[in-house]
């Protein structure tokens, strides 16, 4: 199928697609979206940035064309593992719910959940949530999943590391059988073959790439660094032109670390799950403006989040499973881009990253560098840091956080773990 004409969709989303400058559908479009349409039950993977969403968004949305809402009833349920993942779907479908009629609204923790219940009363078709949040408002009475005919798990396999296979199956339990189910990943394995064999009629599976490794688009670079040198490095390619995110491990690492970079010049944000989601959601448009070039995050970040022309990610910490390593540098690279992934590692965590980058089917470009090497700035554009201070965006003042363990401190260089914790909605 080599174009969007050639499906048997209605006009409305068939025009928008025109507008929006799609006429020929990506592979994992190509593959699914005629099953979808169809009303198959549809297993999909393909790597990030290559369209998923409107993979299954198109076949929701033509099914959903010409229905009525009641409320509290919707007809359509998207789960999703972050709230900036729920929110970037809901925001990439809108211009097509609008054009065949269909009202969409997000679920998600960190927002006031009295609003999101009010727009549940007044009658949606569709809901995109995470699992926590449409759980609460279920157990509140403010949502019904009994007329629910399509479900969808996007990115299934962060929602089952992140523990909430159990919010995922009771949600899945309420909803009549008979209906249609859709699971997209960015990678499939084992972890969610549960789901699958339960809740998956005869599925259609489709995997666009033969292997997890990453695009052919993107560049990977292993930094061999001292401990003493690693800040510094760090602090210097965040003081490059252009924006980068750059991930550690914990919300106190990340904390620090964007404190550090605003003392010496640069302009850097915060982005964890310890911050309000209205904070977060400035601090991305803060960013996708250019207002904050330096990106700090923890793995909240590794989905959901598409920035156009973002061509560096920066692993400070690297990280400890290659499905992450792959999410985290899936933010550049997209869409036929190119970019790069730079990660920082000290002598005792080498051996991990050969392994990790075994898993994943990467060779990278191995060197060893300290701050004054011009490899650091050919490969990154690294350069000296104003020195100036700077104040923090306007709209992304935060809290500080007392007792933060030093950057670069802890059993892996970014500030030790603690206790687990129940994971954030």
């Amino acid at each position: 199928m080599d174009s969007f004409d050639a499906l048997d969709m209605p006009e409305p989303l068939k025009r928008t697609l025109a507008r929006q400058g799609l006429t020929t559908p990506s592979e994992i479009q190509a593959a699914t979206l005629p099953n979808a349409l169809a009303g198959r039950d549809v297993l999909g993977r393909s790597r990030t940035g290559s369209g998923k969403t409107l993979a299954f968004g198109l076949a929701l949305l033509a099914k959903l064309q010409g229905t009525t809402a009641e409320p509290r009833r919707p007809l359509a349920v998207v789960l999703a593992p972050t709230r900036e993942l729920a929110q970037q779907v809901t925001e990439s479908l809108d211009p097509y719910a609008r054009s065949v009629g269909v009202r969409a609204t997000t679920v998600v923790g960190g927002m006031p959940i009295h609003r999101q219940a009010r727009n549940l009363r007044q009658g949606v078709h569709l809901v995109v949530a995470t699992p926590g949040r449409l759980r609460d408002l279920i157990e509140r009475g403010d949502c019904v999943l009994d007329q629910v005919e399509s479900a969808v798990l996007d990115e299934a396999d962060q929602m089952t590391d992140m523990g909430f296979m159990p919010q995922v199956t009771a949600i899945l339990q309420q909803i009549p059988a008979g209906g249609r189910r859709m699971l997209f990943s960015a990678t499939l394995d084992r972890n969610v073959d549960t789901l699958v064999r339960r809740f998956l009629n005869d599925p259609v599976v489709h995997s666009v790439d033969l292997s997890e490794g990453a695009v052919s688009t993107m560049e990977h670079h292993v930094m061999h660094v001292t401990h003493m040198d690693k800040q510094d490095i760090a602090t210097r390619i965040a003081a490059r032109e252009g924006r980068v995110i750059m991930f550690l491990d914990t919300k106190r690492a990340v904390d620090r670390m964007a404190d550090h970079l605003l003392a010496n010049g640069v302009l850097a944000a915060p982005l964890h799950g310890g911050r309000s989601q209205p904070q977060r959601t400035r601090t991305l448009d803060q960013f996708k403006r250019g207002d904050v070039t330096a990106l700090i995050a923890t793995n909240v970040a590794a989905r959901g989040i598409h920035v156009d022309g973002l061509d560096l990610v920066v692993n400070i910490d690297p990280p400890t499973d290659h499905k992450d390593y792959l999410h985290r540098g899936g933010r550049t690279a997209r869409a036929g881009e190119s970019g790069s992934v730079v990660t920082l590692v000290l002598h005792n965590q080498r051996r991990d990253m050969t392994r990790l980058m075994s898993r994943a089917r990467i060779e990278p470009q191995t060197l060893r560098v300290d701050v004054a090497d011009p490899e650091l700035a050919r490969v990154t554009g690294a350069r000296e840091p104003s020195g100036v201070p700077v104040s923090v965006p306007s709209g992304a003042s935060r809290e500080r956080r007392h007792g933060s363990a030093p950057f670069g401190s802890g059993p892996r260089g970014s500030g030790s773990r603690g206790p687990r914790r129940r994971p954030r909605r």
